[in-house]
């Protein structure tokens, strides 16, 4: 879905610099799914830290540092969540309620303010 939503993200998953050359080859492309991993891991430690997400706050202010630093705009995310919000609704069927899309879009727009406060930050001696 991501890719569909916006094609010009392709570019930004590249591995060992190689560019794919479809969106087919990065899906099923080994680091791709790591990534992909990964990903669910920050929605997963998101999740689990709910009552207190403070706690992750350098961590995501971090990993938006990374980000940025391969070229990664702000903006991006928000296709980012939009694709998840669609796994999820193709995933949960009816039980994806307007409310649990509701909080699903809470929870990833907290996640996503913490990774931005990397984009705002300037490195250690400037």
């Amino acid at each position: 879905r991501l890719f569909d939503l916006d094609p010009d993200l392709l570019p930004l998953f590249q591995y060992n610099c190689k560019q794919f050359a479809s969106p087919q080859e990065c899906l099923s492309a080994p680091e791709f799914l790591d990534h992909v991993r990964k990903v669910m891991l920050v929605i997963d430690a998101a999740v689990s830290h709910l009552e207190n997400l403070s706690c992750l706050e350098e961590y995501l202010c971090n990993l938006g540092k990374k980000h940025q630093a391969v070229g990664v705009k702000v903006e991006s995310f928000s296709t980012v969540g939009e694709s998840l919000l669609y796994m999820l609704e193709k995933c949960l069927g009816t039980a994806f309620s307007p409310d649990v899309r509701e909080a699903w879009s809470k929870l990833y727009g907290a996640v996503v303010k913490a990774m931005r406060r990397g984009w705002e930050t300037l490195p250690e001696g400037d």
